[in-house]
């Protein structure tokens, strides 16, 4: 009886060290890093500290290769793909912004007119997102006792990550250089008000960038670049716009995260709470500065000190014994690359003369009218009023749209709204996912590789935009998560449902996916 005594004792104490093992975390910190790059993470490995990304990557586990599965990822798209666990086809969250063809204006994806601006002139709120977020369902939870805060450079980015239900969202006004909110979300916090009165870029706007380190070798092109300096003054009329595309936006972010961990009450409840951070890792555009220049390898090594600080900050505040961190990507990475008589693209595709021959030709197969409206974020919108109105077969006014514009020159292939909300295989199930059927276009439109897009109406045509997709990891780490790389493909969709499982609470209400099978099995 002895051993059946002992054996017992040894199982009750098992069962105890696996219960305390799988506890939730009080405190998850979910960082997003726009424009993150894998490669460029092994690239400009030996300019990292130890306790930044090292830190994570050397003792958490890392999934090498997140897809985002759709088409022209962004911002805004990417966040609420990582939140939701969905599609754009089901959160409503295509791109960045819009266009208004009733006022001819574009706006934000977020604009909401019935809401003002805290600290900020602009009018937004979550409710264009049409499913719930990983926050959403732990407000839900906890019968909204969990703290929820994001922080991030830009609006859509802060908003999506707090949801609907959060408690606050905060980004950096391009104008005034506060800390911006929106009436949406009721209560700010004091210190906020007085981080802004006192310490926020808008008191300091002055600034100058120069190298953090004497040299820099993550590229063999950068052998022989000069050191930069870019200057930021107080009477660019572009300043904050600046801040935001060097280190120093990133740093802010920290500090301010540094006093949400002062005064809010992060950890010190029976539920987890949730800290979102947005950080920016993507090119300086300015005229000076070169693709695999000495920027971008300084924006990433500061960046690893942010990192660091970030989780001294929590280790401080709530213990990392406590605390589970997410890093990942938006998945794309955005940059310029100069013209030149000797290096020019392979072609130029105007939209506008696009869309005023699409309109000729539709007047002489259906008569005279305003049959497209416009052209926006390579989708062509047409006039479905005067479709209907007109009684014309809408699948056959699309066919013959798409067939006219695959003619022009540098058109790789036109996609129909008929095929990518009907068909959920295949190519045009990759451009479904990408898409919503009451903001996206009615035909999109695919250029051959090398080829701009180039609005008529644009300022300076010297630099054409390329969008290309990367190396996007995730890195979970915290206590209990066991070290270890993972190179198979994985989803985005996939990591809303395994910090929802992380943190014992449903899945968002959109989410099909299932937690990522290392935390399940």
């Amino acid at each position: 009886m002895q051993w059946l005594t002992s054996l017992l004792a040894v199982l009750t104490v098992t069962g105890v060290r696996a219960q305390q093992n799988t506890e939730p975390p009080k405190l998850v910190i979910n960082i997003v890093i726009d424009q993150l790059r894998g490669d460029y993470l092994q690239y400009f490995s030996p300019t990292f500290g130890e306790k930044g990304f090292r830190r994570l990557i050397n003792e958490g586990l890392v999934y090498h290769r997140v897809d985002f599965g759709f088409p022209n990822v962004g911002q805004a798209s990417s966040i609420a793909t990582i939140f939701t666990g969905a599609y754009p086809y089901f959160h409503g969250i295509v791109a960045n912004k819009k266009m208004d063809f009733e006022h001819l204006r574009e706006v934000s994806i977020l604009f909401d007119d019935t809401y003002l601006g805290n600290y900020t002139t602009d009018r937004f709120s979550p409710l264009t997102l049409l499913s719930s977020t990983i926050t959403d369902e732990l407000k839900i939870e906890t019968g909204g006792v969990s703290d929820v805060y994001a922080i991030a450079p830009n609006a859509e980015e802060a908003i999506l990550s707090a949801g609907k239900y959060g408690d606050g969202a905060f980004w950096l006004d391009d104008y005034n250089g506060n800390w911006a909110t929106t009436t949406y979300y009721k209560n700010i916090p004091w210190y906020i008000d007085r981080y802004n009165t006192a310490h926020a870029p808008a008191n300091n706007p002055d600034r100058v960038w120069t190298p953090a380190l004497a040299s820099y070798n993550g590229f063999p092109y950068s052998g022989n670049i000069s050191p930069f300096r870019h200057t930021i003054s107080k009477n660019d009329k572009d300043k904050f716009l600046k801040f935001k595309q060097t280190p120093f936006i990133n740093t802010e972010i920290t500090r301010l995260a540094g006093v949400f961990f002062e005064y809010a009450d992060f950890g010190k409840r029976g539920y987890p709470d949730f800290l979102s951070i947005t950080y920016h890792a993507g090119d300086y555009k300015s005229n000076n500065s070169m693709e695999f220049g000495w920027e971008i390898q300084d924006t990433y090594h500061c960046l690893d000190k942010e990192i660091e600080q970030l989780l001294d900050l929590a280790d401080k505040k709530v213990g990392l014994k406590n605390v589970l961190v997410a890093l990942t990507s938006t998945g794309y990475y955005d940059y310029k690359v100069p013209s030149s008589e000797k290096y020019k693209p392979a072609g130029e595709f105007y939209p506008n003369r696009c869309t005023a021959l699409l309109n000729m030709y539709l007047m002489a197969v259906y008569g005279s009218g305003d049959w497209v409206k416009g052209y926006y974020n390579e989708q062509i919108y047409l006039n479905k009023k005067l479709v209907e109105d007109q009684r014309i077969d809408w699948n056959e006014i699309l066919r013959k749209s798409a067939d006219f514009i695959a003619q022009f020159s540098g058109v790789q292939d036109v996609t129909t709204a008929g095929q990518w909300f009907v068909d959920d295989a295949g190519r045009a199930g990759d451009f479904r996912r990408g898409m919503h059927k009451k903001i996206s276009g009615d035909l999109y439109i695919e250029l051959q590789p090398g080829w701009v897009v180039v609005p008529e109406n644009q300022a300076n045509r010297s630099d054409y935009k390329q969008n290309n997709s990367v190396l996007s990891p995730l890195f979970i780490w915290g206590v209990n998560i066991k070290k270890a790389d993972v190179h198979r493909k994985i989803r985005a969709t996939e990591i809303a449902p395994t910090l929802a499982f992380i943190m014992r609470i449903r899945p968002p209400n959109a989410c099909r996916e299932a937690p990522l099978e290392e935390f399940v099995r």
